[in-house]
């Protein structure tokens, strides 16, 4: 039993042990048993490395400890910095450059970086490190065999070739992730979240004045963001190009700092940059051979450390640099270091949410889709209490509440989703009043396996009204906010003033039935509660009028009751198939087992047979449920669309919900995007025993525990 004082699984004091590896334990293990530590989950092999050999044997990779590689290797040399990091034959700019921003911030880089381990004695060959990873700190063990070719680090390495922290970081964040080709191009902010538990987000550089774009950058430093910025490349054929001024395109760079310097009566704003390559450096005024630095005074120039040499890092005025980079990327620890001034203090709270996007049952695309987008998964948020003045007004005023983003909406507007009556409440202001400061961000779990391949997702918001929210509701209503376009890129993000109510976020892909996995937090001021759960329906079954059975099918059961019944006058399975199957269609005819299950849905005493009345009743049923199905089977193919088996169920008189619906569509499609009809047939039995159980239970812990909880026990069953 957990104490107060034993800390939450997860946290960075009690981390989640990647592969169930014990870095103490292992550690003390090598040390008594005198063999140096040799990873058995990530071998020292092409598998690992995750990119196409070099057939060339000169080329050959070997895999070498650090004193087989440097005879004065040391995991730090003097102290950390951002010169430590160089980036070999990998493009994973974006991962080392935010190891550059981290070293900026000893606080944070002590979190990854955990403090007392050393290539010198007690030493073993083991390491560890610490990553986020979706609202938990997962600890990695790694060994120190690090690929080498032709005597050289293949991949991360130190200025100085002595250093192998940076390299030892680079191996462990591979092996998280799956391997060293998995870290081939990325964004930032990926690694950056990643080394943090931050919240990153892009800003426009030309968004702000250099002035002001220079003092909120200067405010977010001194408040622990890390920072970073590119410069957008038109095409990949425009990737790595270096401009005239030494800049490379499409590739991240740290802003490490931020100064001021007078040129006689001039005072200069400047901006520190570093390029995880190491060299290749910016080449116009104050750079580090720049003819600007002349006219600064010897005292100015050491204060700042200025450095002329080729180690990727330079000064660039914010001048410049706004008219050459086009977008910064922040990542802070708290909400409030998003701010540009100083806020007063606060604490957040913090809810966090895992989800699935499943083919054919919760993976209903966008809005553009509407016959499948309100299957998506949804969560509700409950703001009681505003924490900020201010006017809002229907139809998402909340859409440029965070200016950073500045980017246009879907690449189709979504109110043409609508219908159109419902275009006309657009821009009705409502009074002004409190609201509530809320930060939702949605990431998209293990999309770097093997390959990257980050589907386009995005979150809207609606305002909840009714228990229950149907097709129709979401189109005839307009959400309230979003997080604009749909992103290729692992996280999407967005922060909202929102009137005190009951609302609802929808996660969702661009393109219909992309399996995926998804991550949810939500965060909200003090003072705000915030109760943010799985949006949930209560289940019921409303039992419809069975109609008459027909005179056709009355005269086809007696004729076959008459020549083939028992001499108790009951049919077997087997007949119960062929006398069904003559009765419906080709395309809806039922297999042996699902006529099974349709006799001992009935009250047969436990026998596998059913009686003249059961069977004239039961075929009337398949009747009636087959004219339902027909409905929603566009084609005539005897399949339907699993997003229409909601529907399709409340017209047998099943409300059911979404939970419930997706195990369903999992157990009787089979993971299908098509149901049969027999799976269709099998689904309504199964509900209708169980509904029928449900009521006759007498168990009040088990009333209290509600219809949906026991519907998804027994179906698991």
């Amino acid at each position: 039993m957990a104490t107060d004082k034993e800390a939450r699984l997860g946290s960075i004091e009690n981390p989640i042990k990647f592969r169930d590896q014990d870095f103490q334990a292992l550690l003390e293990k090598c040390l008594k048993s005198g063999q140096l530590f040799a990873d058995p989950t990530f071998l020292p092999e092409q598998k690992s490395i995750g990119l196409p050999e070099d057939p060339n044997p000169k080329k050959a990779i070997k895999w070498q400890r650090p004193k087989e590689i440097s005879k004065n290797a040391v995991f730090v040399e003097d102290t950390i910095g951002t010169t430590d990091i160089c980036q070999g034959q990998l493009g994973n700019c974006w991962l080392l450059a935010a190891l550059s921003c981290l070293t900026m911030h000893p606080q944070l880089f002590v979190k990854v970086v955990p403090a007392n381990q050393s290539l010198s004695e007690p030493y073993a060959g083991i390491f560890h490190f610490m990553f986020w990873q979706y609202g938990e700190w997962v600890e990695v063990v790694v060994d120190d065999r690090l690929p080498v070719c032709e005597g050289r680090l293949l991949f991360s390495y130190s200025r100085t070739r002595n250093e192998y922290w940076s390299a030892l970081v680079e191996k462990a964040y591979a092996k998280l992730i799956g391997c060293y080709g998995s870290l081939k191009g990325g964004n930032i902010s990926e690694g950056m979240e990643d080394f943090t538990g931050g919240i990153a987000r892009s800003l426009k550089v030309t968004s702000r004045t250099p002035r002001v774009l220079w003092r909120s950058l200067t405010a977010a430093l001194s408040r622990g963001s890390l920072l970073s910025c590119f410069i957008k490349a038109c095409s990949t054929l425009e990737i790595g190009k270096v401009t005239e001024k030494g800049l490379i395109k499409g590739h991240a760079y740290a802003i490490t700092n931020t100064d001021k310097v007078m040129k006689v009566s001039d005072e200069v704003l400047l901006l520190k940059l570093r390029n995880p390559w190491g060299f290749v450096e910016y080449r116009g005024p104050w750079s580090d051979k720049g003819k600007e630095w002349d006219d600064v005074v010897k005292a100015e120039k050491e204060r700042i450390q200025l450095q002329q040499n080729e180690d990727g890092e330079f000064w660039i005025s914010t001048e410049d640099f706004c008219s050459l980079f086009d977008v910064v990327e922040l990542c802070s620890v708290n909400p409030d270091n998003l701010e540009e001034e100083n806020p007063p203090a606060s604490t957040w709270t913090i809810s966090e949410h895992r989800g699935f996007w499943l083919q054919g049952s919760s993976a209903g695309g966008s809005r553009k889709y509407n016959r499948s987008f309100w299957k998506n998964p949804q969560f509700q948020l409950v703001l009681t209490e505003g924490d900020h003045s201010g006017q809002v007004y229907e139809g998402g005023s909340n859409e440029n509440y965070d200016e950073a983003d500045g980017e246009d909406d879907n690449e189709e507007d979504e109110d043409d989703m609508l219908i159109p009556e419902d275009k006309k409440k657009a821009e009705k202001p409502k009074q002004k009043g409190r609201q509530c400061t809320v930060l939702v961000e949605l990431l998209q779990k293990n999309r770097r396996k093997d390959i990257v391949n980050f589907l386009q997702i995005a979150f809207h918001i609606y305002e909840l009204q009714g228990a229950c929210l149907t097709r129709s509701f979401f189109m005839t209503t307009r959400p309230v906010g979003r997080s604009g376009k749909y992103r290729a890129q692992r996280g999407v993000w967005k922060k909202l003033l929102l009137d005190p109510g009951k609302y609802i976020i929808v996660a969702s892909t661009y393109q219909p039935n992309q399996p995926g996995e998804f991550f949810v937090r939500i965060f909200s001021k003090t003072g705000n509660t915030l109760g943010t759960q799985d949006f949930t329906c209560s289940s019921g079954f409303l039992q419809l009028m069975a109609a008459p059975v027909s005179p056709e099918d009355q005269a086809r059961v007696q004729k076959t009751f008459d020549e083939e019944a028992s001499q108790d006058d009951r049919l077997n399975a087997k007949k119960i198939m062929k006398l069904f199957n003559t009765a419906l269609d080709k395309n809806y005819h039922l297999p042996l087992e699902t006529c099974r299950q349709l006799i001992f849905g009935q009250a047969t005493k436990g026998r596998s047979s059913l009686s003249r009345k059961q069977t004239e009743t039961l075929l009337s049923s398949l009747r009636h449920l087959q004219s339902i199905f027909i409905k929603f089977d566009e084609d005539s193919s005897g399949t339907m669309s699993t997003f229409e088996l909601s529907t399709a169920l409340e017209a047998v008189g099943m409300q059911c919900d979404s939970k419930v619906v997706q195990l369903l569509s999992e157990r009787f499609a089979s993971g299908e995007l098509q149901m049969p009809f027999h799976g269709f047939v099998s689904c309504v039995n199964r509900m209708q025993k169980l509904f029928a159980l449900y009521e006759s239970e007498t168990s009040q812990e088990v009333k209290d525990r509600g219809i949906n909880h026991w519907l998804l026990q027994f179906l698991m069953l």
